[in-house]
């Protein structure tokens, strides 16, 4: 299916999409340019996310956007948000030492 929006604007989709699936609700989500990593969730709920996620392939995208919004449900990166995150995206830990291989921190 072809999309009519913007590549960030195709983020943001896909993040409330997840958002919905996951049953949490940003307060924000943001789309913008990022030096170090690949996204982030402030304390107050605000969800920001790298423009250059916009260019990577959808499997990464998914595991940086539902990364970000676990930690609506859970502030560290224990037991319980790791299980959390297999549940939902299970070659995480693949994709996150793809990142890692190309000089990227994913989070």
């Amino acid at each position: 299916m072809t999309s009519f929006l913007y590549p960030e604007q195709e983020l943001k989709r896909r993040a409330f999409a997840w958002a919905l699936q996951l049953r949490v609700n940003p307060r924000e989500v943001r789309v913008v340019h990022m030096e170090d990593k690949w996204g982030s969730c402030s304390t107050s709920g605000d969800v920001t996310l790298a423009a250059d996620l916009a260019g990577m392939e959808q499997q990464f995208q998914d595991f940086v956007i539902v990364h970000e919004l676990l930690h609506l449900r859970v502030r560290t990166h224990g037991k319980l948000f790791k299980a959390l995150l297999t549940a939902h995206i299970p070659d995480w830990r693949n994709l996150e030492a793809a990142a890692l291989e190309r000089g990227t921190s994913p989070i």
